[in-house]
C-alpha cells in the first residue's frame, strides 16, 4: 500500500512539472536601432528600440522595470521613455518600437568612448523582476566644432593685438627719436 501511494505521489509531481509552463529569460527580443552614437558635450542622444515577444506559449510577458549597468560615470541616462511609452505587457508575437532611453553628455566631458548596458526586467506575472533582455550601447564623445562666429571673434581679437603692438612700436620709435 505504501509503495502504491508513493508511486501515485511521484506520478502527480511529474505530471505537475509537465503541464506547468516554465519561465524563460528569453521571452522578449530587444534590439536597439542605433546602438553606437556620437555626440558633443551638452548633447542628448536618444536610443530607439524594438521589443518583440518571441513565444506565445507562456502567455503575457510583463515589462515591470529596467536596469542600467556599466554606465560610465559622466553620462546621465533617463529611462522615462521606457517607463511611459513601452507597453506594460506583451503577448507572443507582439512588437513595439519606440524611444527606450536618452543619454545626456555633460557640458564638460573628455572625448572618448563610453559604454553601458540597458536591461528590461519583468516576467510572467506583474511582480516579477527577472532580466528579460539586455542591450549594449556605445557613445563616442567628440570635441565640439567651433561655430563660424568663434573664428570671427578670434580673428578680431588677434587683429586688435597686432594693432596695439604696432602702435606701441610706433610710439617707442617716435619717443626715442625726440
Amino acid at each position: 500500500m505504501m509503495k502504491k501511494t508513493a508511486l501515485s505521489i511521484w506520478m502527480f509531481v511529474v505530471a505537475a512539472f509537465l503541464f506547468v509552463p516554465l519561465a524563460s529569460a528569453d521571452t522578449i527580443n530587444l534590439t536597439l536601432s542605433n546602438p553606437v552614437q556620437s555626440g558633443v558635450a551638452g548633447s542628448t542622444l536618444t536610443f530607439d528600440a524594438t521589443a518583440v515577444a518571441i513565444s506565445d506559449k507562456l502567455g503575457a510577458v510583463y515589462l515591470n522595470g529596467d536596469n542600467v549597468n556599466h554606465l560610465d560615470v559622466p553620462l546621465t541616462l533617463d529611462d522615462t521613455d521606457f517607463l511611459i511609452n513601452f507597453p506594460l505587457s506583451m503577448s507572443g508575437g507582439d512588437s513595439f518600437t519606440g524611444s527606450l532611453f536618452t543619454v545626456t553628455l555633460p557640458t564638460v566631458i573628455a572625448p572618448g568612448v563610453y559604454t553601458g548596458t540597458f536591461s528590461i526586467l519583468g516576467g510572467l506575472d506583474p511582480s516579477s523582476f527577472d532580466t528579460l533582455a539586455t542591450v549594449n550601447f556605445t557613445i563616442n564623445a567628440t570635441s565640439p566644432v567651433p561655430e563660424p562666429g568663434t573664428y570671427v571673434l578670434l580673428g578680431t581679437g588677434l587683429a586688435a593685438l597686432v594693432l596695439v603692438g604696432f602702435s606701441r612700436r610706433q610710439q617707442a620709435a617716435f619717443g626715442n627719436a625726440a
